[in-house]
């Protein structure tokens, strides 16, 4: 499972550069997508079940990101202590991101985040 993070940016990489999406923007969203799979893996592993990651683009200015998995558990927004070793995904995430928002499933939940490229 843990393979399934640096896979994950590595499909977010190539689909990004097919849509010729500028660096930095393609940079951000790869950043997202590690982010937002990397809190399904530590923090919504179900047994037995995997998480999903998709990517759609509006053709000319935004890239819509979801990352979805079958925990009911919901991600919480926390600015964590300065000494902490991780918590900052999320705040990272919000500060990249035109929006974001968790949207349920008949199974799990959707962490989905939009970024513009222009």
């Amino acid at each position: 499972m843990t393979r399934s993070v640096p896979e994950a940016r590595r499909g977010a990489r190539s689909v990004l550069a097919e849509w010729r999406i500028p660096t930095d923007a393609a940079e951000a969203i790869e950043l997202i997508v590690s982010e937002l799979s990397t809190n399904a893996v530590r923090h919504a592993r179900v047994p037995d079940r995997f998480f999903e990651v998709a990517l759609t683009y509006d053709g000319e200015k935004a890239v819509e990101i979801e990352v979805s998995d079958a925990s009911t558990r919901l991600p919480e927004l926390q600015v964590p202590p300065l000494e902490a070793e991780s918590g900052r995904g999320l705040p990272l995430v919000a500060a990249l991101v035109e929006s974001w928002e968790l949207r349920g499933r008949v199974i799990g939940k959707t962490v989905w985040a939009r970024v513009l490229t222009r």
